[in-house]
């Protein structure tokens, strides 16, 4: 019998790299408000940085592109010059009026659907067929139908924001949880009570959330709406202007859109923390 040989001790593995991790750039990890608030910021003088060494450069000519300094004196002559605050208060209106329309009438349309399938199969395939229609299709329609005043414009966002925020509610009203459905069919909840206190209660923050969306494409069908047979309006300026290879006055209104977006977006992120700070928006 051989006797057994001794084992010799296990050599010691070579020690692992050691991996440095940025603390930043750590996936899903949130940031700090003022950090947050300080990077959006860094972005926006980058890019204004940018813009003015390509013009101001000479990089790119005037004419198809004003410096960031002619912009700014552009915009403080519209403002002086030209009553552009009450083209901006137009504009504004319009939209208001457009996405309030289609919200109202939307809405309950979506969660109706989103409740019973039967709406959802009897709706959907038009509703579906319709998100994909642009808005700026209909104008030339609505022109005749309504004419060139305000009702044409209101309608070209209110038929850009109404499929969409009818589908949307939908899905998201019908995406409620079906263990509170049948617990609370379990506690004596009749059909109709189901549908107010659960299924609307659940999908309310992301019904919220969804409009804040929606605004947000309201904001780019208004200057459709505006580019045709209006006489007031940020679009009725940008046309104006283009006729006049006005480029700052252009980027200036261009601006003025996206900071009035901004605006109001951060304005419905708070609302909506507010009223539904138990979801975590």
């Amino acid at each position: 019998m051989s006797k057994s040989q001794p084992t010799s001790p296990p050599k010691a593995l070579p020690d692992a790299p050691v991996r440095w991790h940025n603390p930043l750039m750590v996936p899903l990890k949130s940031v700090s408000t003022g950090l947050r608030i300080g990077l959006g910021v860094a972005f926006f003088v980058l890019f204004v940085a940018v813009w003015a060494v390509v013009t101001l450069g000479g990089m790119v000519s005037p004419t198809f592109l004003a410096d960031p300094v002619t912009m700014v004196k552009e915009g403080m002559l519209l403002f002086s010059d030209y009553n552009f605050a009450n083209d901006i208060g137009m504009t504004v209106m319009r939209v208001l009026s457009g996405f309030v329309l289609a919200a109202i009438i939307g809405v309950p349309l979506g969660i109706m659907m989103g409740a019973y399938k039967m709406w959802e199969a009897f709706l959907e395939p038009f509703v579906s067929f319709c998100r994909y229609l642009p808005a700026s299709a209909f104008v030339p329609l609505l022109i005749l139908w309504a004419g060139i005043g305000e009702m044409q414009k209101i309608l070209v966002i209110f038929i850009g924001s109404f499929f969409q925020i009818v589908l949307m509610v939908a899905v998201t009203v019908s995406s409620a949880r079906r263990d509170l459905v049948e617990a609370a069919y379990t506690l004596g909840c009749s059909n109709r009570s189901i549908v107010r206190r659960v299924l609307i209660p659940g999908a309310a923050p992301g019904i919220a959330e969804l409009l804040r969306l929606v605004l947000g494409w309201a904001w780019t069908y208004v200057i459709v709406a505006e580019l045709i047979g209006s006489e007031s309006g940020i679009g009725h300026m940008i046309v104006d202007s283009q006729a006049l290879l006005n480029t700052g006055q252009i980027i200036f209104g261009i601006i003025v859109i996206g900071c009035i977006g901004l605006i109001s977006d951060f304005l419905f992120k708070v609302a909506n923390r507010r009223l539904f700070a138990w979801s975590n928006l």
